[in-house]
This record gives structure tokens, C-alpha cells and sequence, in this order.
């Protein structure tokens, strides 16, 4: 009988893609720096401009997973990690915004086989956020561990044969990202629907894609603004 174990060791050929939502960016950009600088330290370059981490940026922690699983379908990562912010205020909206958000990273990793990784910091107050990306210790950090050991996991469960490029037997057809990904900082720059590794995405989902929610998203809940602050 084997024992399988995730390492974090031989990270040279290991791909992330880092989805971050931007509201509440005082908080997740902290939380993206910890990740980037736990991959540094493990051998994995960060540098959006090279070959092993993409990102993409949307606005919300609500969008995060229809992006995460458009990533995953690309069959292009070993794993995806999930940076956000949700802050409970004085309505119910923090409830249905963290139940979903769960819901659908949970569904991403169960659908596509991919490692997904729940970086949504949930808090009651913006101290408790603060303390948790920065003050007190960066929870960045510790996504960024689990993602390269599940990675290394999920390669030794599949073995030396297993290529990423193709499709689970989940999906019979690759599925390719959105034509275009824009940012406001680089609102010119086209990505390949093939989404070539060297892209850098500050990006959000352009709106007439057409792509469905899936159904453990509400076809009548809309995000009306991420958070209401006491």
C-alpha cells in the first residue's frame, strides 16, 4: 500500500492561476502579497510576466468562482487559489454573499478535479480582516501552502502520466476563456482564447460572454455591492 503526502519540493514545473476579488482591496491585495511571497520562497516564480502564475482580478468575492472554474476547465493549473474579502454589517447580505462563495469554490473543485483553494477571508469586523492579512499574520501565506501541497498531492494520486492539458472524463471538450480580458490599467490588451501561460490579467469577465451561473449560484440574487460596513 502507498502513502501519498503533498510536498513542497519540485515546485519548478507547478502553474497557478490566482483569482482576487477587488472590493475590499485594502485587504485582498495584502492577502495576494503573502501568496506571492510563500511561492518566492518555495522556488515558484510570481512574476506575472513568466511562465507559472496568472492572475485575474474581478470585482468581487461573489465573481471569484465563475472565474475559478472557467480557469480549472483550461486544464492549465495544478491549482487555483481564491483571494477575497467579506465583511459582515448590518444586513443579511454577508450570509448569502460567504454561503454562495463557499458553495461555489467547493463546486469548482468537485466538478473539474482541480485543486481550489478557499482564500475568502469571512470576518465580523474590518480589524478582524486587517489582523488576518497583515497585522497579526497573513493568511495569504497559508493559502499558498495548501495550493502547492494539494498540487503535488493530486499529481502523485494521478501519477506520472497524467497531463494537465487534457480534459477530465467530466468534460469531452476543452473550454477555452473569454476572447478578451480587460483591465483598467491596460484596457487595450487582448489575451488568445487559448490563454497563453506569459498573460498578465487584472481583469473582470466581460459581462456579454453569456456564460450561465452554475446552479449553485441563485438565478435571482444579484451582488449589490459586496458588503455593507457597520
Amino acid at each position: 500500500m502507498a502513502v501519498f503526502e503533498g510536498t513542497f519540493t519540485q515546485t519548478e514545473s507547478l502553474r497557478f492561476a490566482i483569482a482576487i476579488g477587488r472590493f475590499n482591496d485594502l485587504i485582498t491585495t495584502k492577502l495576494l502579497e503573502g501568496c506571492q511571497d510563500c511561492l518566492k520562497r518555495h522556488g515558484i516564480n510570481p512574476d506575472p510576466q513568466g511562465h507559472q502564475v496568472d492572475y485575474v482580478w474581478v470585482p468581487g468575492s461573489f465573481e471569484v468562482p465563475l472565474v475559478a472554474h472557467q480557469l480549472a476547465l483550461t486544464r492549465r493549473y495544478d491549482a487555483i487559489i481564491c483571494l477575497g474579502a467579506v465583511i459582515r454589517g448590518q444586513t443579511p447580505h454577508f450570509d448569502y454573499v460567504a454561503s454562495e462563495v463557499a458553495k461555489g469554490i467547493a463546486a469548482t473543485a468537485f466538478q473539474t478535479g482541480v485543486p481550489v483553494v478557499f482564500g475568502i477571508l469571512t470576518t465580523d469586523t474590518m480589524q478582524q480582516a486587517l489582523e488576518r492579512s497583515g497585522i497579526k499574520s497573513n493568511k495569504g501565506w497559508e493559502y499558498a501552502l495548501n495550493a502547492m501541497e494539494m498540487a503535488s498531492l493530486m499529481r502523485q494520486i494521478r501519477g506520472p502520466e497524467a497531463n494537465l492539458s487534457l480534459s477530465s472524463e467530466a468534460y469531452t471538450a476543452r473550454v477555452t476563456m473569454p476572447p478578451a480580458l480587460t483591465s483598467g490599467a491596460n484596457s487595450g490588451s487582448n489575451l488568445s482564447a487559448d490563454f497563453p501561460a506569459s498573460a498578465s490579467i487584472n481583469s473582470s469577465i466581460n459581462a456579454s460572454t453569456n456564460r450561465s451561473l452554475p446552479e449553485e449560484f441563485p438565478g435571482e440574487f444579484q451582488e449589490d455591492g459586496e458588503l455593507d460596513l457597520i
